[in-house]
């Protein structure tokens, strides 16, 4: 019997169904890790093509306390049964799940930025690579690129393009209906900015990014 997953609310149900969507859109193959996050909530991570991962986390009840799944069978699985049935995973593949997770807790508040200067560098971002790009997408040295700096206490984050690319690429802040265009984001629309010693992260209201700080050590890692 293939292990299940329980969202009831109709809206929390589409939440999950758009986060695999934007998972799929950037790679088809994508994998979706879903952990059981205390009694009534779930969180859904993807790898994202920036070496980024992304997370939403929806009310759910998951049988297992982690699994990895097929991000097409998830996101068919989603819109199929009617609200409040339970949602089929297919078979673990947690065997393709090659990144380590960052903490759930520890994270300390940095700074809040105006989500529309991140949409601004990533239009600027995405005109630099457009002008640079081979066959193989954005170069290293942009995705890499600090292009934000921001500061609380003691501690100094710098925010690489990649995890700029990544925020806006999986469509985790509001817009008026064209995501790339940053005239349309409220001016008092915030994201966050938390940092571990080891981690970076980004919580806008649609969902968070999350990367190893730079000098933290690798990413990816094979899980046994």
């Amino acid at each position: 019997m293939t292990p299940t997953l329980h969202v009831h609310d109709p809206a929390e149900r589409e939440n999950l169904a758009t986060f695999a969507g934007h998972a799929v859109r950037l790679d088809p193959a994508a994998v979706i890790r879903l952990r059981r996050r205390g009694h009534d909530y779930v969180s859904a991570w993807a790898a994202t093509s920036f070496e980024v991962l992304a997370v939403r986390t929806v009310v759910g009840e998951l049988a297992l306390d982690d699994i990895t799944v097929a991000g097409d069978l998830l996101l068919s699985s989603l819109s199929g049964p009617a609200a409040g049935a339970p949602i089929d995973l297919g078979y673990s593949m947690d065997s393709a799940w090659r990144s380590s997770l960052p903490p759930m807790s520890g994270f300390a508040h940095v700074e809040d930025v105006p989500a529309r200067s991140l949409i601004e560098l990533a239009e600027r971002g995405a005109s630099i690579a457009a002008e640079h790009a081979g066959g193989h997408g954005p170069p290293a040295s942009l995705l890499d690129q600090a292009v934000l700096t921001v500061t609380g206490g003691a501690d100094r984050v710098e925010v690489p393009m990649r995890v700029v690319f990544a925020l806006t690429a999986m469509d985790f802040i509001p817009h008026g209906g064209d995501r790339t265009d940053s005239r349309r984001i409220p001016l008092d629309e915030i994201v966050r900015v938390r940092a571990t010693a080891a981690w970076l992260r980004l919580d806008a209201r649609y969902g968070s990014v999350a990367r190893r700080r730079a000098g933290a050590g690798p990413s990816l890692r094979v899980l046994g």
